[in-house]
């Protein structure tokens, strides 16, 4: 049995472009891709480790912020984050986690959607972000019907709101 890709989109849908990462979500989870388990938070925590254990691959999909392109995306290795707290990690110190507890390594990337509006109280995305979020989608899907060829990983710097 194949073992699943594991998406993570995340971010707060109440602080406008923050929310690209969850809509990211919906749409690839009303998409119904194969074999692409989708999961929707807030922010990344401890206990998306035990999550990603099971996947061969994971996809964290985030805003980004003073970004030069509509999205970017790589790889992404386990690092540990100088403060391991119990909530908003990130993505290398979850594959970190997952395995130093549970001995799986699952190749990581980091897809980050580029937002123009952040920081206010507000529901919905900007125009801009509506149109790098397509712009991402089309990526993806297509990225989806190949075999991504595994890269060497290594950090993925990126302003993530």
């Amino acid at each position: 049995m194949t073992r699943p890709i594991q998406l993570i989109g995340y971010g707060n849908p109440g602080r406008g472009d923050d929310g690209l990462g969850p809509a990211f979500a919906a749409w690839a989870e009303d998409a119904a891709f194969p074999g692409l388990a989708v999961k929707t938070d807030y922010q990344l925590t401890v206990d998306h480790a035990l999550l990603i254990a099971e996947a061969d691959r994971v996809v964290f999909v985030d805003a980004m912020m003073n970004a030069d392109a509509p999205y970017s995306f790589g790889p992404v290795a386990p690092a540990a984050d100088a403060n391991l707290g119990s909530h908003s990690l990130s993505p290398a110190a979850v594959l970190a986690l997952t395995r130093t507890l549970y001995g799986a390594a699952p190749e990581g990337f980091v897809l980050g959607v580029a937002g123009h509006e952040f920081g206010d109280v507000k529901e919905g995305l900007s125009r801009i972000a509506e149109a790098n979020l397509r712009a991402a989608q089309d990526f993806f899907q297509a990225w989806l019907t190949e075999t991504p060829i595994s890269a060497p990983t290594g950090g993925l710097a990126l302003a993530h709101a």
